[in-house]
């Protein structure tokens, strides 16, 4: 297995029942709409090489991004080295409602991307 694999992705969409609609089309992805969560999500079981991810509808973000979730062991160290080599923390380590921790960076040309360390 990879280290540091990418284990997540979500999609900010100005509509995002229209970008299921899209992908269930085109690509036959089975994206369900999950109440807790509150976005649609794709969960592609432990047997699929594919990723699982999500789709939801802007609310703060003035345009759409694509966010690519890293899998990390220590989440506090990762960030240091994200800093140290150049990166840009953008919203610092949070837990989140099941006790993961996750934290939004930039790599050095401005591309976001976020970290995940499962809950211990």
């Amino acid at each position: 297995m990879t280290k540091n694999p990418v284990i997540f992705w979500e999609l900010a969409s100005h509509d995002a029942e229209k970008s299921v609609q899209f992908f269930n089309e085109v690509f036959e992805w089975d994206l369900t709409m999950d109440e807790r969560l509150g976005f649609y999500v794709s969960d592609v079981g432990d047997d699929s090489p594919a990723v699982d991810g999500g789709i939801f509808t802007l609310k703060k973000a003035r345009l759409p991004f694509l966010t690519l979730y890293i899998l990390v062991e220590d989440i506090e160290k990762m960030a240091a080295l994200v800093e140290e080599k150049g990166g840009f923390i953008l919203e610092g380590i949070q837990k989140t409602p099941g006790g993961a921790s996750i934290c939004l960076f930039n790599e050095p040309s401005g591309v976001t991307f976020a970290m995940l360390e499962k809950k211990k």
